[in-house]
């Protein structure tokens, strides 16, 4: 009996007790190929030499510093690091100062909260309103729950939740219609941001927060060319921040090192953790863009926020090391990255039931329909995304499947997000392992 509380409480999990780059392997001996890295988190695979001896030689060295009294020469280090390689570097636009925590919910809770006080130290204290985009998420603690968009995690907590706006999501394959391009999609649904600033009162508006590739609500889904320009465009005109959630789809995931250089804009503030530590300590960060830091150093001097474990040294260190390896890593990734996408379609493309094949770098999805024509959903009874997450596990494939992918109760989906260190062979493997469990649990 395990004393353990898990999150799913009729279900045995296998025991984890090593690693070995691409696999995860249980207690009986069994390999697991990681094509998920989890939750998109170990970008590095499992056992690294150097990020294993950066953390051995932090610890020797000091293990715990409490941010209220020190900072640590890891956590400097870092953030110099982060700073020099963000979008916009070098420039007025880009973050100047990097704000650690202990993964991603936290860091939107903290983005969040540094919004707001960002309008009311310039004498605004009325923008404390937040929009956000349905199908979305941000995480679960309260604040990063309310500004999510997975209607089936909101439900419950639902009268727990802050008051935050919505607008719909931007996903071409469900929304864009027969009469209209691609950026003019983009830019149909970009302007809803405009529509709801005006409706609420822009003076009441402190932030607009993203995923610039929405990762487990919708599956690697990324917007047309354009839509993050003009929801940049539409930010500056109203005096609203600019939040981008790249906790899973950030730091190399995407082949860019963020996944909004894709894009071409510049958030006044941007979330990373998964592959910032990349499963080797948790941690998270938010880049913060320096009129924000100036407007508070300017104001009360202190940011009204702080965990017990921000900026932790050893995870700082860790970070380090992970930093330096993705970004040496970073054309394997688009050469990996395109090479999966074919195999994708060469192996599942024709499948009655893959509705669509989509995604950037190592982070791709395919989305599940009953009827390719009308893209009409399986069935959520069915819980497809349940069947293939345990088929795929029983042939030694970790993968990530998710229901609600339409609108938190239909549809189904799965991600796939393996390590950077993967070879083509993995990559064949994955494939394989895959698409035999898809054609066993939707036979065609």
């Amino acid at each position: 009996m395990t004393h353990v509380f898990h999150r799913h409480l009729r279900q045995t999990y296998p025991v984890a007790v090593g690693g070995d780059g691409p696999y995860l392997i249980d207690a009986d001996g069994r390999r697991y190929l990681d094509g998920s890295g989890g939750a998109a988190v170990s970008c590095l695979g499992h056992n690294h030499p150097a990020i294993q001896a950066a953390m051995q030689a932090q610890i020797e060295r000091l293990e715990f510093a409490h941010t209220s009294f020190f900072t640590s020469e890891p956590a400097e280090a870092l953030a110099d690091d982060l700073v020099a390689h963000a979008p916009g570097a070098g420039t007025p636009e880009g973050a100047s100062h990097a704000y650690f925590v202990s993964g991603g919910s936290e860091g939107v809770e903290a983005a969040l909260k540094m919004a707001v006080q960002y309008h009311a130290e310039r004498g605004q204290p009325s923008r404390t309103k937040i929009i956000a985009r349905w199908q979305s998420y941000h995480g679960n603690t309260l604040g990063a729950l309310s500004a999510g968009g997975n209607r089936w995690r909101r439900a419950q907590f639902a009268d727990l939740l802050v008051d935050m706006g919505h607008i719909d999501e931007c996903n071409e394959y469900r929304g864009r219609r027969a009469d209209e391009g691609a950026e003019a999609y983009g830019q149909r649904m970009a302007d809803l941001l405009d529509a709801e600033i005006r409706r609420v009162g822009a003076r009441h508006v402190a932030a607009f927060i993203a995923e610039p590739v929405v990762g487990a609500t919708m599956g690697a889904v990324g917007a047309p060319r354009g839509y993050f320009r003009r929801i940049r465009e539409i930010c500056d005109a109203h005096g609203v921040l600019l939040i981008l959630d790249e906790v899973m789809c950030g730091m190399g995931r995407c082949g860019t090192l963020h996944a909004c250089e894709h894009d071409g804009v510049v958030p006044d503030l941007e979330i990373v953790a998964k592959g910032l530590g990349a499963g080797y300590q948790p941690i998270g960060a938010v880049l913060v863009a320096p009129h924000i830091v100036d407007a508070i150093r300017g104001g009360s001097g202190f940011f009204q926020h702080g965990h017990t474990y921000l900026g932790h040294p050893v995870a700082c260190a860790a970070a380090l090391a992970v930093q330096r390896e993705i970004r040496a890593l970073l054309p394997q990734v688009r050469v990996l990255g395109d090479a999966l996408h074919t195999k994708l379609v060469e192996r599942l493309d024709s499948h009655a039931h893959v509705g669509d094949i989509r995604g950037r770098g190592l982070f791709r999805a395919l989305e599940f329909v009953t009827d390719r024509d009308t893209k009409a959903p399986l069935p959520p009874e069915r819980r497809t995304h349940a069947r293939l997450k345990a088929r795929a596990l029983e042939l030694g494939l970790m993968c990530y499947p998710m229901g609600g992918t339409l609108d938190g109760m239909q549809g189904d989906h799965v991600l796939i997000a393996p390590p950077f260190i993967c070879t083509m062979s993995h990559l064949d493997e994955l494939v394989d392992k895959l698409a035999q469990a898809v054609h066993d649990v939707l036979p065609a």
